[in-house]
């Protein structure tokens, strides 16, 4: 459009027009020129202030999604260092669990694996305060005298969720 302008305003300025009639058409679109190139400018300006507000939206945001990336990869760090930490507990209880498993007799531990399966996971509770901490029922006054007649070595279990009692000096027998 400028190069436009430019060559309409040196044939004006020329005097290679010689016609009042083309004259007046040549200033007519040099002046038509001259508001669309404004306008144009105007249009430019508003979008480079558009872009420039833009791009400072986007600066915002990439530090903020920078920000919650350091935060991702912080709780990524803790979680993996916490699973690290599981799994080590986990190999140690099976250590030990496969350690006290040897002495317990084929039968028993058949029983409690057998119990721990259709239980959730809980083969065996601990009789506290006459209360089956596997079902958190209180035993009634029947079972507690038959707890408490079986002898030390006999194999206890809950009337009412059938998990195999562990005695202890807080059995409240």
């Amino acid at each position: 459009m400028r190069q436009r302008a430019a060559r309409d305003q040196k044939r004006l300025d020329s005097g290679a027009v010689t016609s009042p009639k083309d004259l007046e058409s040549l200033q007519r679109e040099l002046t038509s020129l001259a508001k669309r190139q404004g306008d144009l400018e105007d249009v430019v300006l508003e979008v480079m202030e558009r872009r420039e507000s833009a791009q400072e939206r986007v600066a915002e945001l990439t530090g903020r999604a920078d920000s919650l990336q350091a935060k991702v990869d912080d709780a990524v760090a803790r979680r993996d260092a916490a699973f690290a930490g599981i799994d080590a507990e986990a190999a140690t209880a099976t250590k030990e669990r496969e350690l006290t498993a040897a002495d317990i007799p084929a039968a028993l531990l058949g029983l409690y694996d057998k119990i721990r399966v259709k239980e959730g996971g809980i083969g065996a509770a601990r009789l506290y305060q006459r209360r089956c901490e596997g079902c958190r029922l209180e035993l009634n006054i029947t079972e507690i005298n038959d707890v408490r007649a079986a002898a030390a070595d006999t194999v206890v279990r809950c009337e009412n969720c059938h998990r195999i009692l562990v005695r202890t000096p807080d059995s409240g027998l």
